[in-house]
């Protein structure tokens, strides 16, 4: 073989290489999550500078007030349908459970292979929204909130890591996984915006804090 051809066979397999490693890259985890992505962190700020301070109102909260899951598509329920969206070579049966798949928590950064495992969290729980102003709601918007596939509301996480979060706001809970934080307030105020939903004061500052960093 000449140098010539020799180098242009260096130079190809060193294209390819490239090539293969920038679509690595691109397509990152191999069981990452598709949460729909939130408005920027300066549209977070405005929108959040136009949110209702107002203190928080429990009474008469119950989460049977908020139906989970209804049919999405198909076979598939909210929790099959978000357990598809976020996993990787997710196999579902006829019924839309899924059978095996790889699924990546951002909260925590575990990565599981057993739907099981996986929660499917209310990014702002339902319990925060019925303080916030969905008590005022009818049945249909609350379960169009609980159900929300289009706003970043829904992701499958670790189900121990969703329980220990329960419904707490940004002032008490935030994903362990740092990397992470911008995206969750993001998202959060996001969703409060969109629904017409208040927060609190320490909530108020601490997203305000955490966006000051995004």
């Amino acid at each position: 073989m000449s140098k010539f051809y020799a180098r242009r066979r260096l130079s190809i397999l060193g294209a390819l290489t490239a090539l293969i490693a920038s679509v690595a890259v691109l397509n990152g985890p191999t069981a990452s999550a598709a949460l729909p992505t939130p408005v920027s962190a300066a549209t977070a700020r405005s929108y959040l500078a136009s949110l209702t301070v107002a203190t928080e109102n429990r009474t008469g909260y119950n989460r049977d007030l908020f139906p989970t899951w209804i049919t999405i598509s198909g076979t598939c329920n909210t929790r099959e349908y978000i357990l598809k969206r976020d996993g990787s070579n997710v196999v579902t049966d006829s019924a839309c459970a899924a059978t095996s798949g790889s699924w990546y928590s951002p909260y925590d950064g575990a990565t599981w292979t057993a739907a099981s495992d996986l929660d499917i969290d209310h990014l702002v729980p339902l319990a925060e929204a019925w303080d916030s102003g969905a008590s005022a709601w009818t049945t249909a918007q609350r379960q169009a909130f609980a159900n929300d596939v289009t706003r970043p509301q829904l992701l499958a996480v670790t189900d121990n890591v969703n329980q220990s979060k329960g419904d707490q706001d940004p002032a008490t809970w935030m994903p362990s996984l740092t990397s992470y934080r911008c995206t969750y307030v993001r998202a959060w105020v996001q969703v409060k915006y969109y629904y017409g939903l208040s927060v609190d004061s320490a909530e108020k500052t601490a997203l305000t804090n955490y966006l000051a960093n995004c």
